[in-house]
C-alpha cells in the first residue's frame, strides 16, 4: 500500500479490468454503506425514471454517506450494484461512465454488477452498496 491509499490487486498475465478492480488491499477503519438507490434522499422520493441518473443519485447517496464517516469515494474498496435490467446497464455503458467518474473520479474499485428481478423501491432501477477503508 502507498500513502495509506488501497493497493490494486492485477494479476500478471491477465488483462486489464476495465472500469474495475479485481482485487483490492487495504488497511485501517471499514466503513460499511448499506444499499443507496436514486432517490432523493431527503424526501426519499424518485425525481426521475432515467437509469443514468438514477445510477448518479444512488453514487451522490453513496458518497454522502461516506463522508457521515470522514470518508471519501477514493476510501472505497468494493462496491456491488444491484440492476433490474442487463440490457439498460449495457447500453448506458458509456453516460454511466460519464456519471461514475463525476462523483467518485477514476477510481475503480473491486465491483459486482448482479442482475435482479426488482428492488424494494419499485421505481428504482438500481442499488449501490460499497465497503470502504480510511487508512
Amino acid at each position: 500500500m502507498s500513502g495509506g491509499l488501497p493497493e490494486i490487486l492485477q494479476p500478471d498475465g491477465w488483462a486489464p479490468a476495465k472500469g474495475f478492480a479485481n482485487g483490492v488491499v487495504a488497511e485501517g477503519r471499514t466503513v460499511f454503506v448499506g444499499g443507496q438507490v436514486g432517490w432523493n434522499p431527503e424526501t426519499g422520493e424518485f425525481e426521475t425514471d432515467n437509469f443514468v441518473a438514477q445510477a448518479r443519485q444512488a453514487l451522490l447517496n453513496v458518497a454522502r454517506v461516506l463522508a457521515e464517516a470522514g470518508a471519501m469515494p477514493h476510501h472505497v474498496v468494493r462496491m456491488t450494484w444491484y440492476l433490474t435490467d442487463r440490457r439498460e446497464y449495457l447500453d448506458s455503458a458509456r453516460t454511466l461512465g460519464v456519471a461514475y467518474r463525476e462523483v467518485f473520479g477514476r477510481h475503480f474499485p473491486a465491483m459486482s454488477a448482479i442482475i435482479v428481478a426488482g428492488l424494494v423501491e419499485a421505481r428504482a432501477k438500481v442499488e449501490i452498496e460499497a465497503t470502504a477503508v480510511i487508512p
